[in-house]
C-alpha cells in the first residue's frame, strides 16, 4: 500500500460465515481489513468482496508457532493494528464419553489457546500504538448447556472469562475487549449442525423468541459497533446477538 490506513483490523475465519460478514462491514466502512482463513478458494471470493480496502492471508491460527511472525507481517505491512476480531471456531459433535484427548484438545487448541496467543501478539503492537479494540466471538454454550459439544462449550465459557480478565488487565491502557455471543445463525457450520438434527433445530428455533434464525451481518453491525465511537465506554462486556435465545423457555 502506497500510504498508511487509518485503521487497520484483523478478522480470524474471515473468508465465509460471520468472519467474512465482519471483514466485509468493516470494509465498507473505511477499515482497511485483513481476512485470515485456511481456505484458498473461499479466500480468493472474500478478496474480491473486501476490494481495495482489504485483503486476505491464508494461514491456520492452530499453528500457534506461526502466529507472532504473521502479526509481525502485517504489522510491517500496513504499521498499524487498531482491531482484531477472534473469530475463527471449529466444532465437534460427539457423545461426551467418545470424545479423545487429541481431539478435545484439538478444539481448545483453535478456539482457545489460539485467541490468547494472537491477542498476545497483537496486544503488544497496541500498547506501542496507544490502544485498539479486540472481539472475541463467543456463543450460547457458554450461556447454557449444550449436549455432545464438551470441548466446543469449554472453550467458549473461557472466552468469556478471557475476555472480562483482559479488559480487567488492558482497559486503562486504552484497549477495549469485548465477545459477542451469536445465537443461531444462519452459516455453513450452522447448516450442518442443524439440518441433520431436525430435532435439536426444533428445540433451537423453539427457545429463539424472536422466531426465525439470525443472519452473519447482524453480527457484524454489532461487531462495526464496538469499534465505533459509540461504544467508547464499552469493555469487558459481552453482548448476546441471539434474538432472545439466551432467555427463551
Amino acid at each position: 500500500m502506497s500510504s498508511t490506513p487509518s485503521r487497520v483490523a484483523i478478522v480470524t475465519g474471515g473468508a465465509s460465515g460471520i468472519g467474512l460478514a465482519i471483514a466485509t462491514k468493516f470494509s465498507q466502512n473505511g477499515i482497511f481489513t485483513v481476512a485470515i482463513g485456511r481456505d484458498e478458494a473461499k479466500l480468493a471470493k472474500a478478496k474480491e468482496i473486501l476490494g481495495s480496502n482489504g485483503t486476505t492471508i491464508q494461514a491456520d491460527v492452530a499453528d500457534l508457532a506461526s502466529i507472532p511472525a504473521l502479526v509481525e507481517k502485517i504489522h510491517a505491512n500496513y504499521g498499524r493494528i487498531d482491531i482484531l476480531v477472534n473469530n475463527a471456531g471449529i466444532n465437534q459433535k460427539k457423545p461426551f464419553t467418545e470424545v479423545t484427548d487429541e481431539e478435545f484438545q484439538r478444539v481448545i487448541n483453535t478456539n482457545l489457546t489460539a485467541v490468547f496467543v494472537l491477542s498476545r501478539e497483537v496486544v503488544k503492537k497496541m500498547l506501542a500504538q496507544g490502544g485498539g479494540s479486540i472481539i472475541h466471538i463467543s456463543s450460547m454454550t457458554a450461556y447454557y448447556g449444550l449436549p455432545k459439544v464438551i470441548a466446543y462449550s469449554a472453550s467458549k465459557t473461557a472466552i468469556e472469562g478471557i475476555t472480562r480478565a483482559m479488559a480487567t488487565e488492558l482497559s486503562a491502557q486504552g484497549i477495549q475487549v469485548n465477545a459477542i455471543a451469536p445465537g443461531f445463525i444462519v452459516t455453513d457450520m450452522t447448516d450442518k449442525a442443524l439440518n441433520a438434527d431436525p430435532e435439536r433445530k426444533a428445540k433451537a428455533m423453539g427457545r429463539t423468541s424472536i422466531g426465525y434464525m439470525g443472519k452473519p451481518e447482524d453480527i457484524a453491525e454489532t461487531a462495526y459497533f464496538l469499534v465505533s465511537p459509540a461504544a467508547a465506554y464499552i469493555t469487558g462486556t459481552s453482548i448476546r446477538v441471539d434474538g432472545g435465545n439466551a432467555v427463551g423457555f
